[in-house]
């Protein structure tokens, strides 16, 4: 598993030249909408050349731009076109060429997709297939150079087979899932307009099986992708939907392509709107939060650290079982997670708003904190008999009005207001926490500005500020780590 794949299709699906491939890659993103609204967890986006879909497929990834420092990993799965397939075939090789350079395979990623049914190395299956490779030029260009990358070319599949496979590898913020599939084939422009208009709502209603047998090339592969969107409550988008006659082709025999954007915030917030208990039910944010924690905070702390644990055992956060979860916690909700080692920050990290339900942030940021906080290297096992963990409640936040700086000081509530500072680009966050090392007004605001990257002294008429408050769980030492790799967390009964 030493050998490098070579770009098979460079100089026919797109330009086989480094600097025209990244000059044309860069060009469709230009063309392609601003991003707006959160950044996909998934998208699906066509692989034809570049010509004819191009521009599609850089549709949905500009909604991926504002996201791209965090993803560290991409599973990339498209449909076979050269080899049949059984199930699902992943590559030996150590990185896949393009002529922008190597995509490093994620070997333990691979690791883990080999152990589910259907799912085995078939390098023939990669050899000559253009459905992946047309997608890494964009990712090249879009991501961090050491991203990490997991192709699977998917054959004769069960949907559920594939919905298994993406489960299993979903991961937090640092995974992004990228489906390949265009629609129809060789149909009048007529009839593929209302052959992908089929699909589209189809995909809309995370229903794979609303779509036709002719409606995409990838069936089983999207099949899988909405089964899992719908279990996790993902919302989707579309973004663009065309075909080769609307970009560069006759409009005699078409291809049909469409890019979709999948993501976490929507649906937690329509399942937040179906709650029976939602996590402020009277107003009172602070009282509110001290009943949720008195009811739920042994779980909240269960799984903060059962996910810090399947990170060492695993490199990965705690599977929530979302089906299983109380009510109140499948709310939307932000939290930090801290951890101190013999009483020394050792991590925090958090989401200053809501954009998931509380508990899967919880995980999340947990894992992040011992992982992924680059102030500190990753958490070693060793270290785990010394951690300490409080877990902040964030509160929604509030715009503060101030005439200059003095006044926001004034206004500022020492031990209580959290406070996020934003200008010029940069942004910054201090919890209430910090009131105990930075007591003082003054002080505390040029510490939060210099975290923010601007002068202590800086001050504009955009400076803008935002208060909160937080609800803390202090806790001596976590539960020891748990021996199971895939850890799941349940609530208790």
């Amino acid at each position: 598993m030493n050998a490098i794949r070579k770009a098979a299709v460079a100089g026919r699906f797109y330009p086989g030249g480094k600097s025209e491939l990244q000059a044309t890659v860069k060009a469709c993103m230009a063309r392609a909408r601003p991003s707006e609204g959160p950044a996909p967890k998934a998208i699906i986006a066509p692989h034809a050349g570049y010509v004819y879909s191009g521009d599609v497929a850089a549709s949905a990834y500009a909604r991926v731009a504002p996201a791209a420092e965090t993803i560290e990993r991409v599973v990339l799965l498209g449909p076979g076109h050269r080899v049949a397939v059984r199930g699902l075939a992943a590559s030996g090789a150590r990185a896949f060429e393009t002529p922008l350079g190597l995509a490093t395979i994620d070997a333990q990623a691979r690791a883990e997709a080999l152990t589910l049914p259907g799912v085995r190395v078939f390098d023939a299956a990669h050899a000559q297939e253009h459905s992946l490779e047309v997608h890494l030029p964009f990712l090249q260009v879009l991501l961090k150079d050491d991203f990490a990358l997991l192709p699977l070319v998917v054959g004769d599949a069960e949907p559920d087979d594939v919905a298994a496979v993406l489960d299993r590898l979903w991961g937090g913020s640092e995974t992004l899932i990228v489906v390949s599939s265009d629609l129809s084939h060789y149909r009048s422009h007529a009839a593929a307009r209302e052959i992908d208009g089929k699909t589209r709502a189809a995909i809309e209603a995370l229903d794979g099986d609303a779509i036709g047998r002719d409606g995409a090339c990838g069936r089983s592969l999207l099949g899988g992708l909405l089964t899992l969107a719908r279990k996790r409550g993902l919302a989707v988008q579309t973004v663009d939907i065309r075909n080769s006659g609307d970009t560069a082709g006759s409009k005699d025999r078409v291809v049909g392509y469409g890019a979709w954007v999948f993501t976490e915030s929507d649906a937690e917030s329509k399942e937040m709107e179906a709650s029976s208990a939602p996590l402020v039910a009277t107003g009172d944010f602070r009282a509110d939060t001290r009943a949720l924690l008195k009811k739920h905070g042994d779980l909240i702390v269960e799984t903060a650290a059962a996910s810090i644990a399947r990170g060492l055992a695993a490199g990965k956060p705690a599977l929530v079982d979302m089906d299983r979860a109380p009510a109140e916690l499948k709310a939307p909700g932000a939290c930090f997670v801290t951890l101190r080692k013999d009483g020394r920050l050792r991590g925090c990290i958090g989401s200053p708003e809501s954009h998931r339900p509380l508990i899967v942030d919880v995980a999340e940021n947990a894992y992040r904190a011992a992982f992924g906080d680059h102030r500190f290297p990753k958490l070693a096992a060793v270290e785990w008999p010394d951690l300490s963990m409080s877990i902040s409640i964030l509160s929604p936040r509030t715009p503060m009005s101030f005439s200059d700086e003095q006044s926001l000081i004034d206004a500022l509530v020492p031990n209580e207001d959290g406070l996020v500072v934003s200008d010029g680009g940069g942004q910054a966050l201090f919890l209430p926490s910090v009131w105990r090392q930075l007591p003082d007004p003054g002080t505390f605001l040029e510490h939060l500005k210099a975290k923010a990257g601007m002068r202590k002294d800086h001050w504009s008429p955009s400076f803008k500020a935002d208060r909160f408050i937080a609800v803390d769980i202090e806790t001596g030492l976590p539960p020891p780590p748990p021996r199971d790799r895939g850890a799941r967390v349940e609530p208790s009964h």
